[in-house]
């Protein structure tokens, strides 16, 4: 199910913002913050769809993602995301 409002359930809400938006390996240590975080696939839907170039969403640094926005110009990352998400949700039947 995809969560629109996604903001007040991310892991990252009462961190301090400037902690998510540093440089080199500080971003390993930022990426630590969305491994759990239940919003995960729609804060890195939303940097990607809407190019965010700063900071770490969705557990990914600004090069992960433009990697991903190359490889797909012009994708709606929402739906690529959902769609990815759904595909893992369904037992595989044998």
């Amino acid at each position: 199910m995809w969560i629109e409002d996604w903001a007040p359930s991310a892991a990252c809400r009462q961190a301090q913002p400037d902690a998510l938006f540093v440089r080199g390996a500080e971003q390993n240590k930022a990426k630590l913050v969305c491994g759990g975080c239940p919003v995960r696939t729609e804060c890195l839907a939303e940097a990607l769809d809407n190019q965010i170039e700063w900071g770490v969403w969705g557990g990914m640094t600004e090069r992960e993602r433009r990697a991903l926005l190359r490889r797909r110009p012009g994708a709606s990352w929402r739906s690529v995301l959902e769609a990815a998400r759904e595909e893992q949700a369904v037992p595989a039947s044998h």
